[in-house]
């Protein structure tokens, strides 16, 4: 099998590094992979509710999650139990690859919040962003990697905007 293999799995694993070490590996439920796009499902695969401030991730949310083999992002629809929408959580990361029952992606610490009702448009930990030092380990990925937030934030303040990568 290929590092980005598009025969169908029914589950596999997200495995997401950050500097090189697995920051958390959850399974999740394959949906669709057409070559370019990786689509899985996911409950919150951590232990308790996480706050923060803007929204609660807890258990019982439900993680539809799009990536790319092709783009500097993740895009992750959230829902609570009862499937009222929360609203997207997106990681900036390298592109995906897949290899059998793995999905791997590389988290560069930038991130972007929309609330579901889009009033909401947050860029996140762009502190840590700077003190990963990847602006001068790999320029051309931190480069990337702001390309790819200022993207995203475009998209999500536009109605439908964000939601259009997802159809």
């Amino acid at each position: 099998m290929s590092v980005n293999s598009v025969e169908p799995v029914a589950e596999l694993d997200v495995v997401l590094l950050k500097a090189g070490r697995t920051k958390i590996r959850y399974p999740a439920r394959l949906l669709s992979d057409d070559g370019t796009r990786i689509t899985v499902r996911a409950a919150w695969a951590g232990e308790a509710v996480r706050d923060f401030g803007f929204v609660r991730f807890e258990p019982g949310d439900i993680f539809t999650e799009y990536y790319w083999r092709d783009r500097w992002y993740a895009v992750k629809e959230v829902r609570d139990a009862r499937g009222a929408l929360k609203g997207w959580y997106c990681d900036i990361t390298r592109p995906a690859t897949r290899s059998g029952g793995e999905l791997v992606v590389e988290d560069l610490d930038l991130d972007l919040w929309r609330s579901a009702d889009g009033t909401t448009v947050l860029r996140l930990d762009e502190d840590e962003f700077a003190e990963s030092g990847l602006a001068d380990s790999d320029p051309e990925a931190a480069a990337a990697a702001v390309a790819a937030l200022d993207e995203l934030e475009a998209l999500a303040t536009v109605e439908g905007g964000l939601e259009s990568l997802l159809t």
